[in-house]
């Protein structure tokens, strides 16, 4: 166990039915926990950086489960999940055949970070609900499209990189401007989320500017600003592996761990980055413009908003939602060698990242 958990554990919250649930509450699901059971606290708290939808979910369920909210979060997380592997066998069907859509269901589930779709994060709902957007716009249905897009805007913020992907499907629809219109039910229901913030706190972006409690900052180079601060920290990273001494730091941005350690870290986030870039060129190829932009935005948001510490910050368990990854892997994973090193590596990495996430170790 780390041992400084107590900083990040409130055992009044994550502690329900005993390890086997309890495991699955841990960094994160503390807030989403504490705002499903008290709701929202003052702009101040920076809670507000969780949006609504899953932790409304956790709270209806907890009450009818007389009080068990863990369990209601699990519950919840694998029942999205449950949902995300039959849409995404749906969509890779078609576009992959039956063979390539087990390599996608597959991939998905052995991903390095796929711990969080069962654990008290708010991954697995979004997944789901971005899954079901891109199902109902290939069907040509665009009022549920916008939906099941607002739905994930109001469960996380990269839920606005959605919408530039389903205004591309409405574009080709013989009636444009009416589908164009019907996918306005996504900010719509979005705007219910500042609202009613305006209304409880006082402030309607308290969404926003709760992100400087992550030490984020809005890049004036956008997602550049990000990419060269990952890249910056990526070498640092190198220096001080190759240096083999811990005498000097060579991430000056994070002084309060191990530099061996952060060094990791930072050449992990950035391994990922290069991966996801990697499958968005594959996926925008092979699937077409909607599901590469939307890769593509789900990687320039976080990009956008780099943490003074760590500027990848979560990047590998941002790149768990954004499924078009799995799609331009499953594509790639027809070559048996390609398939063979996905599955081994990810299950290796994801056998780690248990383990870390078990510990109270910080992983993703």
């Amino acid at each position: 166990m780390h041992p400084q958990v107590e900083r990040w554990d409130r055992p009044e919250l994550t502690r329900d039915l005993g390890f086997l649930a309890d495991v699955w509450a841990r960094w994160d699901s503390v807030w989403f926990l504490r705002i499903a059971e008290h709701g929202y606290g003052s702009a101040e708290e920076a809670s507000a950086a969780f949006y609504p939808l899953y932790p409304l979910l956790v709270g209806a369920l907890g009450r009818v489960l007389l009080g068990h909210y863990v369990l209601a979060g699990v519950l919840i997380s694998l029942a999205a999940t449950l949902g995300s592997l039959a849409l995404l066998n749906r969509l890779a069907e078609a576009k992959l055949g039956p063979e390539g859509a087990r390599r996608a269901v597959l991939y998905l589930a052995f991903f390095p970070f796929a711990v969080f779709l069962q654990a008290v994060y708010s991954e697995s709902l979004f997944l789901f609900l971005a899954l079901g957007a891109f199902v109902f716009a290939e069907r040509g249905s665009f009022l549920g499209a916008g939906v099941a897009a607002g739905l994930a805007w109001l469960t996380r913020p990269l839920g606005v990189a959605l919408l530039p992907a389903l205004a591309l499907f409405a574009w080709r629809a013989p009636r444009r401007g009416q589908a164009v219109l019907r996918l306005a039910a996504a900010p719509a229901l979005f705007a219910l989320y500042p609202l009613w913030l305006w209304w409880r706190l006082d402030d309607p972006l308290a969404f926003a500017n709760a992100e400087d409690v992550w030490s984020r900052h809005v890049s004036s180079a956008g997602p550049l600003g990000g990419l060269w601060d990952g890249l910056r920290a990526g070498w640092a990273g190198v220096r001080q592996l190759a240096s083999g001494s811990d005498a000097t730091r060579y991430w000056s941005g994070v002084q309060d761990a191990d530099p061996d350690r952060v060094a990791a870290v930072n050449l992990e986030q950035l391994a990922f980055l290069a991966l996801f870039v990697g499958l968005t060129v594959v996926a925008w190829r092979r699937f077409g413009a909607p599901y590469g932009l939307f890769a593509a935005l789900s990687l320039a948001i976080p990009l956008s908003v780099p943490s003074e510490r760590w500027p990848l910050l979560s990047i590998p368990r941002f790149g768990l939602v954004v499924f078009p990854f799995f799609l331009a892997l499953a594509a790639l994973g027809a070559h048996p060698r390609v398939h063979t090193l996905v599955v081994v590596m990810s299950a290796m990495l994801l056998g780690l990242v248990c383990v870390q996430w078990a510990l109270w170790q910080w992983v993703a």
